[in-house]
């Protein structure tokens, strides 16, 4: 019986890869052996997923879309093809990790939950061995940029923080259908040994991250006044007066853990005092 073709819904951001070339492209950047752990996020028509299980024992894909998932079952057996059916922003991925083997994930992504679900996945580096995503191009850059360009910001320091990144392609619309109005990018994202990440306390940076790039026009001692004080910026060589965009992740990352230092400096002397 022949399948009813599927119409790609915008409300999931569907464009389904059909460009043999960048399909092939991405197979043998992410060049999966027989045995690693991978899970695909969005599969759609099986553009990758048919490749990635002739070269793996198993494959685990996350899909939201139910005709989706009816065409994935019909086409693939199930002790080849694990299929998560829901949302991959509260997919758990933690859950597929296995002592002595790092997930290995990878996907499409949909444009319209990108960012979302970048720092959704970032709160699992530690059980990725690797991740690789086609993007919106626009969002590669901003993972990509370097302090002091425009698109520098919030998605960079974090995930600069946290991955080393490369860009390994770019991909022009008319390799997906529907053709998407932007031009896209596959990257690579690869978690930071341990004894790299250096802060104190992840949640403070976090806080302080978003809180100096809430309005990009104003001064730090203005994003991040009742945070940090000029003085604790100029201790650390930061102008006050400079903008987000200038600081590194380096500086960041600085300035995150000089304020637990200056607290728990503060509740030693307090304690100190107490104790005369």
């Amino acid at each position: 019986m022949q399948t009813k073709r599927h119409i790609a819904r915008k409300r999931f951001g569907q464009h389904f890869l059909i460009d043999a070339q960048t399909i092939g492209a991405i197979i043998a950047a992410v060049a999966p052996q027989r045995g690693d752990l991978v899970v695909e996020i969005g599969p759609g028509l099986g553009a990758l997923t048919a490749p990635l299980l002739q070269r793996l024992d198993h494959l685990h894909v996350i899909e939201i879309d139910r005709d989706i998932i009816t065409r994935l079952r019909q086409r693939f057996p199930a002790e080849r093809l694990s299929i998560h059916a829901g949302d991959a922003l509260a997919f758990d991925f933690g859950n597929l990790a296995v002592a002595g083997r790092k997930l290995r994930v990878l996907g499409n992504l949909p444009y319209n939950i990108s960012t979302p679900l970048l720092f959704h996945l970032a709160r699992f580096a530690d059980r990725v061995h690797d991740m690789n995503f086609m993007l919106q191009k626009e969002v590669v850059e901003r993972m990509v940029a370097e302090p002091g360009r425009a698109d520098y910001g919030r998605l960079s320091v974090m995930l600069q923080y946290r991955f080393v990144m490369d860009r390994l392609l770019d991909v022009p619309p008319e390799s997906f259908d529907p053709a998407p109005r932007v031009d896209s990018a596959v990257i690579r994202l690869i978690p930071r040994r341990p004894e790299e990440l250096t802060v104190r306390d992840e949640t403070r940076f976090a806080a302080l991250v978003a809180a100096a790039f809430s309005q990009r026009r104003k001064m730090l001692r203005n994003t991040l006044k009742g945070i940090v004080d000029d003085a604790q910026l100029a201790r650390l060589d930061l102008a006050p007066s400079a903008r987000a965009e200038a600081l590194s992740v380096a500086d960041y990352v600085r300035l995150a853990n000089q304020k637990i230092e200056d607290r728990k400096q503060k509740t030693d002397e307090f304690a100190a005092l107490r104790a005369e």
